[in-house]
């Protein structure tokens, strides 16, 4: 099960990074609006009523045609769950991209967040990267100043290690609620590190990872959804063409359909059960918009793995057994 901060949260989140036409600077159209009433009532229709969202996303058309969306549909906005990220600056002006964690920083981002998104307050606020600049003690600033307002009610991190979070929850008066990190059937770092302890050299070819030693015990411990970003492999394991990827991709994939065939459900749903099985009860964000791949995935919340299926795909996706 997931962590209880968010009473009634689906197990599965939908990213909304495919919404407002694309990494262009166009005006959003009539089209654009369709495929996010579409997106949304898909979701809805399959169990899944959390949405993650980021300032950048499209560079904000993301956010403004899913606020269109619930500008005609307000009655909406007391059925799902809505999260954005703050925390990215792209080039402009003053400088280079760059990451921003100061208090106005944060504070402008939340305000245009709401904006675009045409609600009053945000579910949860997740800090994007880590900011090698950040003042801790100025980040909880603005968290008090937006929990004060009634503008967020919840603050998450992504993309952040044990160490970084311990530290910032140590400045802040509000529990760190979430961790949004790449975990995938084709990014296993997240286990490897740990089936890999007291090996002086390792061959599996994933001892590169940057997950962080001991972050899903930390987060199991504290109390903290781990979210998986990048969960579904651009469909790696679900369709793609896979005539220029290793062996063992190509290994796991046929694994993946094996299974889904004697499972009666999609790929999407074996990869996704793959990653709930874990008990640290991780909460996939699928990036698709496409209501049949949205229904898909869906069918994750139906089934769980056995001990043996488990290993069969982590085994076959690490490319080697394990220690």
């Amino acid at each position: 099960m997931l962590k209880t901060y968010l009473p009634g949260v689906s197990s599965i989140a939908a990213g909304c990074m495919g919404l407002g036409g694309g990494w262009n600077r166009d005006l959003l159209t009539a089209e654009h609006r369709r495929q996010a009433h579409e997106f949304v009532d898909a979701a809805l229709a399959s169990r899944i009523n959390m949405f993650d969202h980021a300032d950048i996303y499209t560079f904000g058309k993301a956010e403004q045609v899913f606020g269109d969306v619930l500008a005609e549909r307000p009655h909406l906005r007391d059925q799902i769950i809505l999260q954005s990220k703050c925390g990215i600056r792209f080039a402009d002006e003053p400088g280079p991209k760059r990451y921003d964690f100061s208090k106005d920083w944060i504070v402008k981002s939340v305000q245009g967040i709401l904006q675009r998104l045409q609600t009053d307050y945000l579910d949860v606020l997740t800090l994007h990267r880590p900011d090698p600049l950040m003042e801790p003690e100025e980040v909880a600033e603005a968290f008090q100043w937006l929990f004060d307002r009634g503008l967020v009610r919840h603050f998450g991190v992504s993309n952040m290690n044990v160490a970084q979070i311990r530290f910032l929850q140590n400045h802040l008066p509000q529990p760190l609620v979430l961790n949004q990190m790449e975990i995938s059937l084709s990014h296993t770092g997240w286990l490897d590190d740990g089936v890999e302890v007291n090996l002086a050299d390792s061959n599996s070819g994933y001892s590169h990872s940057h997950f962080g030693s001991g972050l899903l015990e930390y987060c199991r411990t504290n109390n903290v959804q781990l979210q998986a970003w990048g969960c579904l492999s651009q469909g790696l394991f679900t369709g793609r063409d896979l005539t220029d990827q290793p062996e063992n991709i190509k290994k796991t994939a046929a694994l993946v359909a094996q299974l889904a065939q004697q499972l009666a459900v999609s790929p999407e749903a074996v990869v996704l059960a793959w990653i709930q099985r874990h008990p640290a009860s991780i909460q996939p964000v699928i990036g698709t918009i496409r209501p049949e791949r949205i229904k898909a995935c869906a069918q994750a919340m139906a089934i769980q793995l056995t001990r043996e299926q488990w290993y069969q795909l982590y085994i076959a996706a690490r490319g080697s057994d394990i220690p």
